[in-house]
């Protein structure tokens, strides 16, 4: 049986801000364009608006505006039809009794912004452009076990699973697997996809804007798609959708000076937060997802010296990451506690999982990690062979513990990292901090040294999620194919370079499992085996925070989708 209801999030829900809810889409509305300029701030700026070539949140959610999925996530991580009439299921014959095949029935009338009609001829596309063993798909994940994309007729498409699916809703479902226009995509397939500059810059969507002007990691400039379904909708003619800056600054610009409409992602000091938003122009929205601050691991040599070959798996193991006995020193050194009191308040969670949440799929296996144990970090470290030199800094066959420590630039994140070194200090490691542009860190250009995909660090801290409630093609993301490498154009998921044939097998066998409650225990296997490698040392479960202004209307703050997932019915309130 299917599912599309969630567990409820009572606890969670709680920080959604109770007047942002009551500036819903059921707030007056104007007739499309009569609100004038939306401006909106990220100050990790949008690199690219195709989200198959960026795993970055502020280009997933940029390119929202204009691309859409067939269906989506509410605020309550309720899957929703968005392009579609209704969601598919076996009991509606929109999934076959064998699981196989799901088949999507298109609105009729839906329009791109050139004017063209939307049909499954695009749907059918994008799937091949993801899937282009050629290319470097960041969402190939989402298209796990897809034998084939077939457009029925104008208005449907049935995908056929090379396996029973039980949960069939990776493709085309939430914000980071929208739908791409065959005749602007069509000779960009494969190698070539990062070449259309054009087109990752200025795609034809079906959204509610369509872009006008594009500045990668600057400012993108949308108008009101006038071929949008809804003839009254958005209330605004124009979005400045601006990049830079950092997460204070941001808060700032909505809450204190009224500059900016929208600010996302506000890692700021909670005490800070609450002193600007006493100057009254804005409110704070907050709600839980499945975000985690983590450490991804590198299970690589990031060795300088290697060339080419640093970060990846041809340039062989790390020196000493790959020992569990060390990554689990590692966590068991930090107080997560003071982690959270000094950088995010009610906003933070201790996490010992990468998947934290539905509750039905969270583990309590690693829950160790929860309580601060100095004295067993060194145990650990002792019977790794690992002795304190001269200096404290431990050693072992001379090579020290020595780490490069790369995250983004904001202060919350700069606060953990001073923190953290002083508790890896405690232990014997020696580690050297590193904070890189956030639109830079984030922005996926193979180009540059200093992306999270490339890794060319010992470890790296920041925060994702997914979409939805299901962690299927999350957790897929660590599956070998999913290496970034220069053959791939560092595109993928797996950051930490984790390889497992067990783990990848058991991708496999949750992707063919029914029943929530055996997908959950599948899951939690998968989170353990991530933790218990040192893949990945989770911190914080983050709820996500966010600022609007007082005069702006019909914010639904949704950790489960794209933040900007109803921008259509956003509006100016008096």
């Amino acid at each position: 049986m299917i599912h599309f209801r969630k567990p409820k999030l009572a606890r969670h829900l709680m920080l959604a801000s109770a007047a942002a809810l009551g500036l819903s889409a059921t707030g007056a509305m104007a007739e499309r364009g009569a609100d004038g300029q939306l401006n909106i701030l990220y100050w990790q700026a949008v690199s690219v608006l195709n989200p198959f070539l960026s795993g970055g949140t502020k280009d997933v959610e940029g390119s929202s505006l204009v691309l859409e999925p067939l269906a989506r996530y509410d605020e309550t991580g309720t899957m929703v039809p968005w392009l579609v009439d209704e969601i598919p299921t076996v009991e509606n014959g929109g999934v076959s009794e064998d699981l196989t095949t799901i088949t999507w029935k298109i609105k009729d009338g839906i329009k791109w912004s050139d004017g063209s009609p939307f049909t499954a001829e695009d749907v059918a596309f994008t799937a091949a452009y993801c899937m282009d063993e050629t290319g470097g798909c960041q969402q190939a994940a989402q298209f796990a076990d897809v034998a084939s994309v077939e457009a029925v007729d104008p208005l449907t498409v049935k995908i056929t699973f090379s396996v029973a699916k039980p949960f069939p809703y990776g493709p085309f479902v939430g914000a980071q697997s929208p739908v791409l226009q065959k005749a602007q995509f069509q000779d960009c397939m494969g190698a070539k996809a990062p070449t259309c500059t054009d087109a990752n810059f200025h795609p034809i969507g079906t959204g509610p804007f369509r872009v006008t002007d594009f500045k990668a990691n600057d400012v993108v400039v949308f108008e009101a798609n006038p071929e949008f379904r809804d003839p009254e909708k958005p209330a605004f003619s124009t979005v400045v959708f601006k990049g830079g800056g950092d997460a204070a600054s941001a808060a700032r610009s909505v809450l204190e000076t009224g500059e900016f409409d929208y600010a996302w992602n506000l890692q700021v000091e909670p005490e800070i937060l609450s002193q600007m938003e006493a100057a009254g122009k804005g409110e704070l929205v907050s709600a839980f997802g499945t975000s985690v601050e983590r450490f991804e691991v590198n299970m690589t040599n990031p060795d300088p010296a290697l060339g080419d070959k640093r970060s990846t798996i041809e340039g062989g193991p790390h020196p000493f990451l790959t020992d569990p006995r060390v990554t689990k020193a590692l966590s068991l050194a930090i107080d997560r506690e003071i982690l959270v009191e000094a950088g995010y308040g009610a906003a933070g969670e201790v996490t010992c999982n990468l998947v934290p949440a539905p509750a039905a799929y969270a583990s309590t296996a690693n829950d160790w990690c929860k309580t601060q144990d100095v004295d067993a970090a060194n145990a650990l470290l002792d019977e790794a062979g690992w002795v304190p030199g001269s200096d404290g800094v431990r050693e072992k066959d001379g090579v020290r513990l020595s780490l490069l420590y790369q995250t983004s630039t904001n202060s919350v994140r700069q606060g953990t990292q001073a923190l953290i070194k002083q508790m890896w200090e405690a232990i014997g490691v020696e580690t050297e901090l590193r904070n890189i542009d956030a639109s830079v860190f984030f922005g996926g250009d193979p180009a540059s040294p200093d992306t999270f995909q490339k890794l060319y660090a010992d470890v790296e801290m920041f925060t994702n999620n997914f979409d939805g409630t299901d962690p299927q093609s999350y957790l897929a993301n660590w599956r070998c194919e999913e290496i970034p490498s220069p053959a791939n154009n560092w595109l993928g998921g797996n950051n930490p370079r984790f390889c497992s044939e067990e783990y990848d097998a058991l991708v496999k066998e949750l992707a063919g499992t029914a029943g929530l409650e055996k997908r959950a225990e599948i899951s939690k296997k998968l989170n353990d085996m991530l933790v218990e490698a040192g893949a990945i040392i989770p911190l914080i479960h983050r709820g996500g925070v966010s600022a609007h202004a007082k005069t702006l209307g019909g914010v639904v703050m949704n950790e489960w989708d794209s933040e900007l997932w109803n921008i259509a019915d956003w509006h100016r309130v008096q």
